[in-house]
């Protein structure tokens, strides 16, 4: 279980970061929603080839302020 939630905006915000730190990535890519959190963790997992702590480290620090630029 995801040690995040998302509501519709901070969706939006962490989609906006990781699509920025990452522009290999494509919108297409990262189709989530509020409530599909594990989803969108096993989805990068597998597309930033990294381990699930690192993904949730990184949309926990995009959480954390939401409104920020940096991520």
């Amino acid at each position: 279980m995801a040690s995040f939630t998302f509501t519709p905006e901070t969706a939006q915000r962490v989609k906006i970061k990781v699509l920025r730190k990452y522009r290999d990535l494509a919108k297409e890519n990262l189709v989530f929603a509020p409530g599909q959190e594990d989803q969108l963790v096993n989805q990068l997992t597998t597309l930033l080839h990294r381990d699930a702590r690192y993904v949730e480290f990184t949309i926990n620090k995009a959480l954390a302020d939401p409104e920020g630029n940096r991520l």
